[in-house]
């Protein structure tokens, strides 16, 4: 089994390089509409913005105020963000004056009936994904679902692929997975989940490094019972000390229901099997719920997952969907795709939520994961990941944090160092004798590992704590800031015909699909989950 070091020396000639260089991105960013006193925005998404259901490239995620940003697939870090900037450029000259909420954790919600959940038209299909989200709101709250994260979507080039897959048959090396494989595309896939293992075993290091919420507004905690050990400063802002990133703590994304489920990152078959039987699997508490109760639905179904998009995880194996298909469909037809990272929080020190060294240390970061070698995980692997990840999220800037290591005591900071050290291999060969992106980038981030102060979290807390600015008037000042600054980014009136453009169409198309001969609500999910719920789950209780 070849070691890192060694395939990157087996691809330090021109076309190796070439082929790393390859890389295919995009982002998907989340973003609150607030009104001028920072509070939610109560409208209905702006219709300048074209149908939430069928824009490609501006649409909602859980709430009608709660914007989700996507870019196309780019090859060019410079383009891919100057796309999602003048995304939010135009979006921001079209929202009546609101702005954008420049956080992970929330605005200050009132009540939180009032958040409106976002709607989609009256077609099946719509009305399917307002429903999901009315779902997530009676299982777990409404307030956990308005955190905002940034996606992060990767994948490595053929060529890559190509050079790689060439080599395990010269040589019959590689990583453990690619052993299992035996046709191209298996090695894809089987390479593609080696790299998700070791992002989920160092996956801990994106928010030591990226995690900005170590502070919130006291609102979003209300009447909760939380177990963590509040420090409170200005008016109402709570902190953790050396917390990194509490939206990934557990008044974050978290679902103790999903707790029992071990779904395995083994091997593509073995994830699409374990997903397979998460989405058939009851749940005692959901079905309390009920259904559909008095004529009105309140969820999908009643089982563990409504659909695969409940399972929350740090990363995703993906495949473009065809019309019709489920994502689980589409992996196992042709096998893994891309890779999505959706452990970022947004980065509050950017205008876009991410800049261009985040961008820079994923890519280094991504390819080290699926160039190093990369054994099966075990339960024993498993809680000595999570152990990890939530040492981190609550205090991971602690002077002399230690985790663990493959069993064994490992201090943070080292572990870092070591990393660093490799990817810094990395970055020269990435950046050739014509630049030093890369090794700026890494250079950038590195002073982070002995100086906590120089994390996001470290960073925010210097604001909120140390500055005394409460959490709230420093967030509205930075989304005035933002505001003036993409209110006149310049875009040119090509490139703000084409957002008029897809919003118009994105409309007519969504009064298209809705204009089409339709089986009832109740048939259309019985049809949609024939395989997954009983008959008769969507007739009236």
């Amino acid at each position: 089994m070849k070691s890192f070091n060694e395939k990157v020396k087996h691809l330090s000639d021109t076309q190796g390089r070439e082929a790393l260089l390859g890389m295919l991105r995009g982002i998907e960013r989340e973003a609150l509409r607030i009104d001028e006193n920072g509070h939610l925005a109560q409208d209905e998404h702006p219709k300048a913005l074209g149908s939430a259901l069928t824009n490609s490239r501006i649409t909602t995620d859980y709430s009608e105020a709660l914007l989700e940003f996507i870019t196309p697939v780019s090859h060019n870090i410079d383009d891919l963000l100057e796309g999602l900037t003048q995304t939010h450029a135009y979006s921001v000259r079209n929202l009546n004056g609101q702005k954008l909420w420049p956080v992970s954790m929330p605005c200050y919600i009132g009540d939180v009936a009032n958040i409106p959940v976002a709607r989609y038209g009256v077609s099946n299909t719509g009305k399917m994904k307002t429903l999901y989200r009315k779902g997530l709101t009676h299982r777990y709250g409404a307030l956990m679902q308005i955190i905002a994260g940034v996606h992060f979507n990767f994948s490595v080039s053929n060529e890559l692929w190509q050079r790689l897959y060439d080599d395990k048959i010269a040589n019959g090396n590689g990583n453990a997975c690619c052993n299992k494989s035996n046709t191209f595309e298996d090695f894809v896939s089987e390479s593609y989940f080696g790299l998700i293992r070791n992002y989920r075993r160092l996956v801990w290091v994106l928010p030591y490094l990226f995690g900005s919420s170590p502070a919130l507004c006291g609102s979003f905690i209300k009447d909760q019972d939380v177990d963590f050990e509040f420090e409170q400063t200005g008016k109402g802002t709570l902190y953790l000390p050396y917390a990194t990133s509490l939206r990934m703590s557990d008044l974050g994304y978290t679902n103790k229901e999903q707790d029992t489920l071990n779904i395995s990152y083994n091997s593509l078959p073995e994830y699409l099997d374990g997903v397979g039987k998460a989405i058939k699997m009851p749940s005692k508490k959901f079905a309390q719920i009920g259904v559909n109760v008095d004529g009105e639905f309140r969820q999908l179904n009643s089982n563990i997952l409504q659909i695969e998009n409940e399972f929350y995880a740090p990363i995703r194996a993906k495949r473009v969907t065809k019309k019709g298909e489920k994502p689980s469909q589409a992996l196992a037809r042709a096998g893994v795709e891309y890779i999505e990272v959706r452990a970022l929080d947004v980065n509050p020190f950017s205008p876009v939520g991410i800049d261009a060294t985040q961008v820079r240390f994923l890519d280094l970061f991504l390819l080290h994961c699926l160039l190093s070698p990369s054994d099966d995980t075990d339960a024993v692997g498993e809680a000595e990941i999570a152990a990890n990840l939530k040492a981190v999220v609550l205090e991971g800037r602690k002077p002399g944090l230690v985790l663990q290591q493959n069993g064994q005591p490992m201090p943070l900071a080292q572990w870092m160092h070591e990393l660093f050290a490799e990817l810094s291999t990395l970055a020269i060969l990435l950046d050739g004798e014509e630049s030093h992106a890369y090794q700026l980038a890494l250079a950038h981030w590195a002073e982070a590992i002995d100086d906590p102060d120089k994390t996001l979290s470290g960073r925010v807390i210097n604001e909120v704590v140390v500055k005394g600015t409460d959490h709230s008037v420093w967030v509205k000042q930075l989304a005035e800031d933002y505001h003036e600054f993409l209110t006149h980014y310049p875009l040119s009136e090509s490139v703000e015909k084409s957002y008029v453009d897809e919003a118009i169409a994105s409309l007519a198309e969504q009064q298209h699909i809705e204009a089409q001969p339709q089986d009832t609500f109740s048939e259309f999910l019985q049809q949609y989950f024939k395989d997954v719920v009983p008959a008769g789950t969507f007739e009236a209780k």
